[in-house]
């Protein structure tokens, strides 16, 4: 089974849909089929930060979102650690000539460290890092 890594900018995509990229996301998904899809605690947490100041409506909304993809079978999502904050802080470092976040850098780590070569995103820095990007408009 296909395995890509699915970064903030898709959860921000399938969860507002008004969100300039949604279209993109559901298309990248549809392709995908039964793909089993990875991301990590530090992209959710990013996740609900973006979408925070939304009002309470869209928080309850984003927080039963966040257990639904804790929850489901088809999604793994690794967690927040010391080691995973050390890898991504380590490439974080190493490319103080770009401007990745953190939490990129974590991700970046993760799909490495996993063989994922592939990413629902819209971020270019995935591809300056060599990974494929499958969200295109």
């Amino acid at each position: 089974m296909r395995t890509v890594f699915a970064d903030s900018a898709y959860w921000i995509a399938i969860f507002r849909r008004d969100d300039p990229w949604s279209d993109a996301a559901r298309q990248a998904s549809i392709r995908l089929g039964a793909a089993r899809i990875v991301t990590v605690d530090e992209v959710l947490v990013e996740f609900l930060a973006a979408v925070s100041a939304a009002g309470p409506v869209s928080r309850r909304r984003a927080a039963q979102f966040i257990r639904d993809i804790l929850s489901d079978t088809s999604i793994e999502v690794y967690p927040q650690s010391r080691d995973s904050l050390l890898d991504g802080l380590a490439l974080y470092e190493a490319r103080s000539d770009k401007s990745y976040s953190l939490t990129d850098c974590v991700a970046m780590s993760a799909m490495r460290a996993s063989g994922i070569t592939q990413v629902l995103t819209t971020d270019h820095h995935f591809e300056q890092e060599g990974f494929q990007i499958l969200m295109k408009h």
